[in-house]
């Protein structure tokens, strides 16, 4: 490439000598970038979302092709977010498809001093089977004489993590399950 060739192909050139003034057309093109396409335009198809971090309830598009997700970008369409995106909401493909994402729960047995890698389904069994011995081993029918129909054994505290409907269904599963002290704190 000899170096008038070198001068024509460089971007701010294309720029003082055509007739993109402001560097955001063709002035900014290269044969590389003409080559790039959007990860959004290979997606089969494209699911409405909620991003998961706080409780703004921004709305996303989650880019799916071949059943996994290629990308996530706010959603324009949202009337609470219009398409907007804060960092964390931005990067939130890294929660889905990172390679830093956890797979396996680290549990340290009773009185033990080494943790271990448990499955998460035999971590859900374990926390279940807890969950129903805890509300056998301390449910209360009365309470001087009162009904109270209750486990004073469990209690939640939610974060802000959480969305509205996540804390709804909480509140449903812990009521249901007769707890009483089920609380949502949206600062932690």
């Amino acid at each position: 490439m000899g170096l008038r060739q070198w001068i024509e192909g460089w971007p701010v050139y294309r720029q003082l000598a055509g007739d993109d003034d402001l560097g955001r057309g063709a002035a900014a093109r290269s044969p590389h970038t003409e080559r790039l396409r959007a990860r959004t335009e290979q997606a089969d198809r494209v699911v409405p979302s909620v991003c998961p971090y706080c409780a703004v309830g921004c709305g996303q598009r989650v880019y799916v092709k071949d059943e996994q997700v290629v990308q996530i970008e706010g959603d324009p369409d949202s009337p609470v977010s219009r398409g907007r995106l804060c960092p964390k909401g931005s990067a939130s493909k890294q929660l889905v498809t990172g390679p830093g994402r956890v797979y396996t729960v680290l549990h340290r047995r009773g009185h033990g001093t080494e943790w271990e890698r448990l499955p998460l389904d035999r971590a859900m069994d374990m926390i279940a089977d807890r969950v129903i011995e805890t509300r056998r081993r301390t449910w209360q029918d009365s309470f001087h004489g009162a009904p109270v129909r209750r486990t004073l054994g469990i209690a939640s505290l939610g974060g802000a993590t959480l969305d509205n409907e996540e804390n709804y269904l909480m509140k449903k599963l812990y009521t249901a399950l007769g707890a009483i002290q089920i609380e949502n704190q949206a600062r932690i």
